[in-house]
């Protein structure tokens, strides 16, 4: 591993660490390696992007994909639950949340109504919606299952309580 560090210019303080992880080039390695990533954000985005697709996979036999089951799964425990608590539970923007939710709508699976305020929403599960993670919970479970099979009990435990720890720590970053 190599390390070079270079500053743009004399008044700007901030430097460039640049790490070389591996000497082999992208030729040599095996079509499906995974490249060495230097940051925390680049490790978590592409450990989040290969869980979703196992979750996904799973819960497109029950029509949903991982982000509506975690909404439906959070109004199922909320009950009803303002779009702003929402939002902030799942560190999620309101943008995102909406188009999620309003999908949801269409389906008939969550409802939605004006809180006292004009401009607050209120999300709540419907009869449909409850049948609706019912029949997804098999799916999410065979998800589950597959990843805890390939790290084991303890890993399993240890991941869930370092992935807590370091959203935590990135919220009061």
């Amino acid at each position: 591993m190599t390390k070079r560090k270079s500053c743009l210019t004399r008044s700007n303080k901030r430097c460039i660490y640049i790490y070389a992880m591996s000497t082999q080039t992208f030729g040599e390695q095996p079509g499906n390696a995974l490249f060495h990533l230097p940051c925390a954000c680049q490790n978590l985005r592409r450990l989040s992007r290969i869980v979703t697709r196992i979750y996904d996979e799973e819960l497109r036999r029950a029509g949903l994909e991982i982000t509506q089951f975690g909404l439906l799964t959070a109004l199922a425990q909320a009950g009803e639950v303002n779009q702003k608590r929402l939002s902030a539970g799942f560190a999620m923007d309101s943008t995102t949340l909406t188009r999620t939710a309003g999908l949801l709508r269409k389906q008939g699976w969550v409802r939605a109504r004006r809180g006292k305020d004009r401009r607050e929403r209120l999300l709540s599960l419907t009869g449909a919606g409850k049948r609706q993670m019912a029949m997804a919970q098999p799916h999410w479970e065979r998800a589950e299952e597959r990843l805890r099979k390939e790290v084991g009990d303890a890993g399993w435990r240890n991941m869930k309580e370092t992935v807590f720890r370091m959203t935590e720590a990135g919220m009061r970053a």
